[in-house]
């Protein structure tokens, strides 16, 4: 087994006092002795910082950057404005999802791509062996930025604290280039906590200064996994290997509406999904109780047979309920306020199906004001 690696922030967390765990490889902080439900209801109240320098960038430019791009995404790009980023779906052949990635527009004929650090090496192969001979550069940047995340509804007043005019910081899903504390930055308004935030993209080598500069400005907490996963799971936010597998297509994981396979653009898994027959449903279930059932845990309808599996599970803070968010056989397809019933070792854990997201006071979108 491979050594994990580390994040240049390893020796902070540790002196924090962090549980490192491993994850996707990495020696990653998984909670802080507040612990995770303290990160978890700090990030939405306030603010948080998120270590994610583990996870993967890309750059694709030049002439035929923007056929290309078109070609590997399931949704568009090259109708994205520059300055606009977007989420997106690598497939493959058969239409099942490689992974998740955010494409940022930089220029006509530049895109930086942000990777889950799981799926880097997997998705770096996959783009060289789709090269064209030539028009493409693609460089792999992992190695050389770093990312820092603040997430919450203060976020934007850590920002304008530093010095940031808040009426100039980008809106959802846009992006700009600023200083910060002197160091260039890509900074996005983007994040899975559900809250409004920014992730920052930078050179490596300035990472401790940041970290630093960020975590000691007002009311910014460090927050680990934990809580980025429970986050996440209350706004219903896929994540790759759980309810994103290669094997699943997107309407298997609850993200065929964002496909449009009536248009004319090709891009690598559209033939394969006009003929594929969807197999699972994606739902959410919220538990009676505070006893959350894990992942891969089965799902029994009430006459306690099985339906299907629990892709994401935890107790969630903003709830005080535990919620699921689960793959159901399609056959055995199941709709808002139905009885489910989620395996936990012994014990069966009784759970209602909601619409999702479970957490809807959310301050993602909100509108910044001067």
């Amino acid at each position: 087994m491979s050594a994990l690696k580390n994040t240049p922030l390893v020796e902070y967390h540790i002196e924090l006092g962090a549980k490192m765990v491993p994850h996707a490889g990495w020696n990653m902080p998984q909670q802080y002795p507040e612990g995770i439900i303290a990160e978890h209801r700090h990030t939405r109240s306030a603010c948080s910082i998120f270590d994610n320098c583990h996870m993967g960038e890309f750059r694709l430019a030049g002439p035929g950057a923007v056929a290309f791009a078109d070609r590997l995404t399931a949704c568009p790009l090259s109708d994205l404005p520059v300055g606009r980023c977007r989420y997106n779906l690598l497939l493959n052949e058969s239409g099942g999802v490689i992974d998740d990635i955010i494409a940022f527009r930089m220029a006509e004929d530049d895109f930086f791509w942000v990777v889950n650090a799981a799926n880097t090496a997997v998705d770096a192969a996959w783009i060289k062996a789709h090269l064209p001979e030539s028009g493409v550069l693609f460089q792999d940047l992992s190695a050389d930025l770093a990312k820092l995340d603040l997430q919450g509804p203060k976020s934007a007043d850590v920002l304008g604290a530093l010095g940031f005019d808040v009426s100039q910081l980008p809106s959802y899903f846009h992006w700009i280039t600023a200083d910060v504390d002197g160091i260039r930055c890509i900074i996005s308004r983007t994040g899975s906590s559900g809250e409004l935030g920014y992730e920052l993209f930078f050179d490596e080598e300035y990472a401790d200064q940041l970290w630093d500069l960020l975590l000691s400005t007002e009311p910014v907490m460090p927050a680990g996994l934990g809580a980025r996963d429970t986050l996440r799971l209350e706004m219903g936010y896929p994540l790759h290997g759980h309810e994103l597998q290669p094997e699943w297509s997107p309407f298997d994981s609850g993200l065929g509406d964002w496909l449009d396979l009536t248009a004319e653009r090709d891009f690598i898994g559209r033939d394969a999904l006009r003929k594929r027959r969807q197999t699972r449903q994606a739902v959410g279930v919220k538990l009676d109780s505070r006893r959350a059932a894990r992942g891969g845990s089965l799902v029994l309808n009430e006459k306690e047979e099985i339906i299907g599996v629990v892709t994401t599970g935890a107790y969630c803070p903003t709830l005080d309920k535990a919620a699921a968010l689960c793959s159901i056989d399609l056959e055995c397809a199941v709709k808002p306020g139905d009885r489910v019933l989620l395996e936990a070792g012994p014990v069966k854990l009784p759970g209602t199906v909601e619409k999702l997201p479970f957490h809807h006071a959310g301050t993602v979108r909100e509108k910044l004001t001067c």
